[in-house]
């Protein structure tokens, strides 16, 4: 079992910046970690995620405005987000994946608002 915590998120203005940060329990080497978001009346959708010998990947509506980087001595992941629109508001969610076994865990969650 893997315990994702976040931290980080925030009431910003748009054109702000915010910083969300996910610590899991245990080494994640192995995972391919990732952020997800899910805005109200939507599905839960890809922000981005990072393998250790990968560079990220981006959602195209995120892609120059995010970054993801990890820290594997720490067991952190971190998303930087910069120039925030109204349309980034959403619950984003710390993703977990255990590629050699298939296995998947979330954290619980932290709310993004963009508005003035």
């Amino acid at each position: 079992q893997v315990q994702l915590v976040e931290s980080g998120g925030g009431l910003v203005q748009p054109g702000g910046s915010l910083r969300l940060s996910c610590r899991a329990s245990r080494s994640i080497f192995e995972f391919r970690m990732g952020w997800y978001r899910q805005a109200p009346g939507k599905e839960r959708e890809l922000v981005g995620s990072v393998t250790t010998r990968r560079p990220a990947i981006y959602a195209d509506s995120v892609k120059g405005r995010f970054t993801i980087s990890r820290d594997n001595n720490k067991n952190t992941v971190t998303l930087e987000m910069k120039d925030l629109k109204p349309e980034d508001t959403a619950v984003y969610y710390c993703h977990a994946n255990w590629t050699r076994i298939n296995r998947i865990y979330w954290g619980q969650g932290t709310q993004v608002t963009v508005s003035s």
